[in-house]
């Protein structure tokens, strides 16, 4: 089992722990207050990722073969669900993050959990996730 494999099993075992979708909610603000911050000067408009209700920044630097994530949102549950990818994505090499696939996401039932438009966020955040890492990837 991969590295990814393993961070995305233990999410899903800590979302089964709770018995409604309020302690998620709960669960993933408190994820949120642990994100990696990304640096004030980083909030930039070429760092927002768009397709996002509210603003979402997301940067990353190549360091030792992994490529490193940071960011920031505005938004407390959001803050919680960008926390929740970069916990997966984060400190893995670009083509590790390029073959993950994201199915941990509907066993945890977060999408159907989200309205349309934190849904659509999701999605944008997982895409520029990946296009970061294809960017370091095409480098090498």
């Amino acid at each position: 089992m991969t590295k990814i494999k393993e961070i995305q099993e233990e999410i899903i075992d800590e979302f089964l722990m709770f018995d409604d979708w309020m302690q998620k909610y709960e669960y993933m603000i408190d994820l949120g207050k642990s994100l990696p911050q990304i640096e004030e000067a980083k909030k930039t408009d070429d760092r927002l990722i768009k397709g996002c209700q509210s603003k979402v920044w997301l940067d990353a630097e190549y360091k030792d073969k992994k490529v490193v994530y940071t960011a920031d949102s505005d938004a407390i549950i959001t803050k919680g669900i960008i926390a929740i990818l970069l916990r997966v994505f984060s400190n893995q090499t670009p083509q590790a993050i390029l073959e993950a696939n994201t199915d941990f996401i509907d066993k945890i039932g977060l999408k159907e959990h989200l309205s349309p438009t934190r849904a659509n966020g999701l999605v944008s955040m997982i895409k520029q996730i990946k296009l970061y890492a294809l960017a370091f990837q095409s480098k090498n």
